[in-house]
Parts: C-alpha cells; structure tokens; sequence
C-alpha cells in the first residue's frame, strides 16, 4: 500500500510504526528522482521518562544514480 506524504506533514504514527516505508525524492544535486529501498520505521521508546527521550530514529543512506553524491535520510518517530 502507498501512502502520500505531504511536505511538513508528518503520516501519523499509528499508519506507519512497526512497518518499512519506501521513499521516493528529487536529488538536490542533479534532479533525478531516488526511490529507496524499504526502511523500517522504530517505535518511540515507550519507557522513556519523557517525550524527547522517547523519540527514536533510523538512518538510511542511498547514492544518487545519476550523480552518485551520498544522501543521507533520517526517519523518527516519537509520541
């Protein structure tokens, strides 16, 4: 299934924690569109003491195909 996501807003947790979400973007470099493999979204830290330290993330790094610069993508999630 695939969700539209919409700049500056965030698909609710309840829609994507616990699975692996696909990303497509425009490389800042040369244009070309990049499609990601599957990157698991983490699940806040339910035990933490407070919401920031519950916040929990996974980083995704994937090279361009048309230019080859590196981009780094980071997906978090918190209460």
């Amino acid at each position: 299934m695939w969700t539209q996501q919409n700049p500056n807003s965030p698909a609710p947790l309840a829609d994507v924690q616990g699975r692996a979400v696909g990303l497509k973007f425009e490389c800042e470099q040369c244009s070309t569109e990049v499609f990601t493999g599957l990157i698991g979204v983490p699940a806040p830290n339910e035990h933490a003491d407070s919401a920031k330290h519950a916040e929990n993330h996974e980083i995704e790094e994937i090279k361009c195909p048309g230019c080859e610069i590196t981009h780094s993508l980071e997906v978090d999630s918190s209460f």
